[in-house]
């Protein structure tokens, strides 16, 4: 008999110490038929319909919310997006028999109202009629925040393994596929969840380095070893929300026993602290970083300048100017940088392709930053912004798919310095945003970087070198420096 499965959507990364809030118009929103058009963009929902195609479920699409991450999300939208997804399981549930839920998540949204977004998405689902018993499958982002509050509410969620994410829809795959196993043997499994006393940012948590790689690699023998364990997932955290559950933590799906889900979850505390170090890693100092490139010869490729303080996929504004400042006061040329300021987009809808222009870019999106820079140069060109990623794994991939819109977007040059401008923040995760815009990246010799790991896939491949540097910013490494209020007691570094 066929299946009945009903899909949701809600993706948002919520940093706590940005000024910018997150509102519903900030939204990309999807309903119905819109989320069955998404096959073929290689989105996580697009992952799950691959499943569902397989197996000829009847998908019910309710509805799918993405913002980029920023601030706190307004606790309107989350009402918005639960009004219409518990009303549309009240209407499957009464319509027919329902015969499974799949969720696409991120695991770190939080509201005005709410520091665990998905946790209470879960215990509404639950609390609906006819839904308590009902398989909750999905997929989620490696940093989130996970808590126990989710575990209960779901049978199986599924992290993404890669950071860079390169695999989030082979994740939704796996996800819908251990749906399509517990509707075939009529089990459902449980989960269970532990929450390290560590917590790392960003630059910590790349799955190549350790100590990602390290519990990746118990995670998946943890999993050989059968003991009725469907999957075990490493989640590196998101630093940036005040939230209890912020930091590291693992979680299983099991349909064995109690101990054995303790004992593996266990093995992969003990491993996490004993590596809590490793999560660390160094930064250079700006200025030595760029006089170092200096030195460098000018041919093969360009040497990246990451500057995990500015980094956009962890909801920094994507404008500040301290990176530009290095390359102009070191006198680096053939570099490039990306900077979101729809206001001097804006101020160059006139100009003209060789016109000298005069204007003030960045550093308007936080006060922590090296601030706004008044700029003499080229105007070169400008475009609507839009393009396609040129790699279907990229790490935006997820909620957005692979057609990309950055707003409308200017090139101009100054003193050697080619400055991408674009109207909406885009993360540095695929070549295709420089070379939409008639920038070469592997001609440069500098480009600046605002993420942390995300631009890994693209960038290493071509790159002679990298530069992870220090500056002061809403994504700083130094997370010990930022005002929490609600995380838990005993957590390093804060206790080291």
């Amino acid at each position: 008999m066929t299946k009945t499965i009903l899909i949701a959507a809600l993706f948002h990364e919520t940093h706590s110490f940005v000024e910018q809030g997150t509102f519903l118009s900030d939204f990309s929103i999807r309903r119905g038929a819109e989320l069955l058009a998404r096959r073929g963009d290689a989105s996580t929902i697009d992952g799950f319909l691959e499943v569902a195609d397989e197996e000829e479920w009847t998908v019910i699409p309710v509805n799918d919310y993405h913002a980029a991450p920023a601030g706190p999300v307004d606790h309107a939208v989350f009402v918005q997006f639960t009004n219409e997804l518990l009303t549309a399981l009240r209407q499957s549930l009464a319509s027919g028999p329902l015969d499974g839920i799949w969720l696409s998540l991120h695991g770190a949204h939080v509201t005005t109202q709410s520091v665990d977004v998905e946790g209470d998405l879960l215990r509404m689902i639950r609390a609906v009629p006819g839904a308590e018993n009902l398989p909750i499958f999905g997929v989620f982002d490696l940093h989130a925040n996970f808590t126990e509050l989710m575990s209960e509410g779901a049978n199986c969620l599924v992290a993404y393994r890669e950071n860079p994410h390169t695999d989030s829809r082979d994740m939704a795959v796996l996800s819908a596929r251990l749906l399509a196993r517990s509707l075939a043997e009529g089990v459902l499994p449980r989960m269970y969840t532990r929450n390290a006393p560590v917590m790392w940012a960003p630059p910590g948590t790349g799955t190549a380095d350790r100590p990602m790689k390290d519990l990746e690699a118990l995670a998946r023998q943890i999993e050989g070893e059968g003991n009725g364990i469907w999957i075990a997932n490493v989640i590196g955290g998101y630093s940036f929300s005040d939230v209890p559950s912020a930091g590291v933590a693992f979680s299983v799906a099991t349909t064995g026993s109690t101990e054995d889900a303790m004992d593996a979850l266990d093995r992969l505390e003990r491993l996490a602290i004993d590596l809590r170090e490793l999560g660390q890693p160094p930064e250079w100092d700006l200025d030595e970083a760029v006089l170092e490139i200096k030195s460098k010869s000018n041919v093969g490729g360009p040497y990246l300048i990451v500057e995990p303080s500015d980094n956009i996929g962890g909801g920094a504004p994507g404008d500040d100017t301290a990176v530009l400042r290095a390359f102009l006061r070191h006198g680096i040329t053939n570099a490039a940088v990306a900077i979101a300021d729809a206001e001097a987009v804006a101020a160059l809808a006139d100009a003209q392709p060789g016109e000298k222009v005069k204007l003030t870019i960045g550093g308007k999106g936080s006060a922590l930053g090296a601030g706004p820079l008044e700029v003499e140069g080229i105007f070169l060109r400008r475009s609507d912004g839009k393009y396609v990623l040129e790699d279907r794994n990229s790490h935006i991939v997820a909620s957005r798919g692979v057609n990309i819109d950055m707003g409308p977007s200017a090139v101009i040059e100054v003193a050697g310095v080619t400055i991408l401008l674009s109207s909406d923040r885009m993360a540095p995760a695929d070549l295709g945003q420089l070379r939409s815009q008639g920038i070469i990246p592997e001609t440069l010799k500098a480009v600046g970087i605002k993420a942390a790991v995300q631009h890994r896939r693209a960038y290493d491949k071509i790159m002679r070198g990298s530069y992870t540097v220090s500056t002061p910013g809403p994504c700083t490494s130094k997370i010990t420096t930022l005002p929490y209020k609600r995380l838990r007691p005993n957590v390093f570094p804060f206790d080291a």
